[in-house]
């Protein structure tokens, strides 16, 4: 039942007829678990938690950046360096003291997603990387949870429903993830600070309506919204259920299963982390190549680097002692990666990429 607080603070709820206090009641029951407290988790979680969903799963291992406070909405300048997830509990408390929200600060892995998505009655996937998305799929399925996806893209954004009602999954849209950094992240490419908002909020709403049974959701489409032209479209999609299965028959094995190698996210033979580099600045001779957009830090003049930006890495002239070691980077080693692969058609050798970009460097 419904305490008198409650009814008081649901109030606009249960004057809807398509909820009442029996849908209210539902809400309460639910159990929904958000993976990630990023820029589409923070909206989502917040109005989830002002709808009065009962209990609230995070699993988050990041902790809170600066430059990500522009669309994580959740978080203020004093929750730089803590755990997403751990902050992210603490303001939903203040927000409704009525909530069970449970922390999980880690990483979402193979080892510990199926038991955990099997505590809960829907999946928000708040991820932003496609080994994730594929991660957070397989196990909805496994585990037959709905999944309430979403992504941004600069200005664009998109959501569905997966895995509900018998419906279509994330490897129906996408069966094969895209060729390592053919997307960039938002950390490569920006994002608008909204779009995020707009996205989860759409995240959160369809929740809400599969807890209370309402409404048409988003299964069996994919709803894209452009917040620079206000434009939106719906997409159909159908179901391929050889797809479906062969997630299922891997049930056995999905612990195994390395969904960075599936999505080529894996170390190459020309890798090097930053320690490495230090070394290599002192002991042999070394050219360095940034190829993030001028504007990019941080910056570290030791490295004296030359900046090309990745779309001009092709036709650039580039000059460089035809005996030295090339370094490449980016911000997080995704462009890098393709910058010399593009280098290589040209004829350059020796080259090695700084694995995990200039972030790593301290």
């Amino acid at each position: 039942m419904l305490t008198e607080s409650e009814k008081y603070r649901y109030n606009r709820h249960i004057k809807l007829n398509e909820v009442g206090e029996q849908g209210q009641l539902k809400l309460k029951r639910a159990k929904v678990l958000v993976v990630g407290a990023g820029g589409l988790g923070c909206p989502a979680l917040q109005y989830l938690a002002a709808a009065g969903v009962g209990t609230i799963g995070i699993i988050d291992f990041d902790k809170i950046e600066l430059s990500k406070l522009q669309r994580q909405v959740l978080f203020t300048t004093n929750d730089i360096g803590k755990n997403k997830a751990q902050v992210a509990s603490e303001k939903l408390i203040e927000l409704n003291p009525l909530l069970n929200v449970i922390v999980y600060p880690e990483r979402l892995t193979t080892k510990n997603a199926i038991e955990l998505f099997r505590q809960f009655d829907i999946v928000i996937d708040g991820s932003d990387n496609f080994s994730t998305r594929y991660l957070v799929n397989d196990a909805a399925i496994i585990t037959h949870t709905p999944l309430v996806y979403g992504a941004v893209y600069k200005f664009e954004g998109q959501v569905s429903v997966f895995n509900y009602q018998n419906g279509p999954s994330y490897r129906c849209l996408y069966p094969e993830p895209p060729a390592l950094g053919s997307v960039p992240n938002c950390s490569d490419v920006g994002v608008l600070g909204v779009l995020p908002g707009l996205i989860g909020v759409h995240q959160a709403n369809e929740t809400i309506k599969i807890i209370l049974g309402i409404g048409k959701t988003l299964s069996g489409q994919l709803l894209i919204i452009n917040a620079l032209t206000n434009e939106s479209l719906k997409l159909s999609i159908q179901k391929n259920q050889v797809e479906y299965d062969k997630v299922l028959r891997s049930e056995s094995e999905f612990e195994s299963i390395d969904y960075d190698v599936f999505c080529g996210i894996q170390q190459i033979d020309n890798e090097i982390d930053s320690f490495e580099l230090k070394q290599m600045l002192t002991q042999q001779r070394i050219s360095i190549i940034d190829v993030r957009e001028p504007h990019e830090l941080p910056k570290f003049e030791e490295l004296n680097a030359i900046n090309i930006p990745l779309g001009r890495i092709s036709e650039e002239e580039i000059a460089l002692p035809i005996n030295n070691q090339i370094v490449v980077y980016c911000q997080h080693g995704i462009r890098s990666k393709t910058a010399i692969d593009i280098l290589k058609t040209r004829g350059f050798k020796n080259l090695t990429n700084l694995k995990g970009g200039i972030v790593t460097w301290n």
